[in-house]
């Protein structure tokens, strides 16, 4: 057990959060997933205990996210690492809400088209996901990606966000994606 992580409920399932004793966010991931609390932030917080009470502007601007009444967060976060993942994690912020890009457009956007790889593992190694939407990027031919949250989640945060219809948080028939093989694919434009 750790004092220090607080779950919350949600409609993709329940989301692990951590706070510094002001209330500032270091870290929203996924229970019971393949997401893993970083170790740098076990180690931080070992012996520590939130107050939930810190944690109520994350509750209530994510319900308002997941109601599709919020298409931007209003949080202190404090993200921890690298210079270059902190300089992904800021453009990870800058795609709007609805969209999404590809690897190849990330690194290029970091002003090295090269970067693609290391672009995608800093989007691998956010701490804080949701807000910081790493699930908005894709592949360069629209495929889904992993995600810290399995690509469900991933499909599911899409859908919630995409087009006239957001607020719809479960994809539905007919939509955007298709299985190809063990990889998911998004219709040519759907996102882009």
């Amino acid at each position: 057990m750790r004092p220090w992580l607080h779950e919350l409920p949600s409609p993709i399932g329940p989301l692990q959060l951590a706070a510094d004793h002001h209330g500032v966010l270091v870290y929203l991931g996924f229970t019971g997933t393949r997401d893993r609390v970083p170790a740098a932030l076990e180690r931080d917080c070992a012996g520590l205990t939130l107050d939930p009470g810190l944690l109520e502007p994350a509750r209530i601007q994510l319900e308002q996210y997941f109601k599709g009444e919020r298409r931007e967060f209003d949080l202190p976060l404090d993200l921890r690492g690298t210079p270059f993942q902190l300089r992904v994690w800021a453009e990870l912020r800058r795609i709007p809400y609805g969209r999404t890009l590809s690897y190849g457009e990330l690194a290029r956007r970091l002003g090295n088209p090269g970067l693609s790889r290391a672009a995608g593992a800093a989007n691998g190694a956010n701490p804080i996901s949701i807000i910081v939407p790493c699930h908005r990027v894709i592949g360069a031919d629209g495929s889904l990606t992993g995600y810290g949250g399995g690509l469900p989640v991933k499909r599911q945060l899409l859908a919630l966000e995409r087009g006239p219809e957001s607020g719809r948080l479960f994809a539905q028939e007919g939509d955007a994606f298709h299985v190809v093989g063990e990889r998911e694919q998004v219709r040519h434009g759907q996102f882009l």
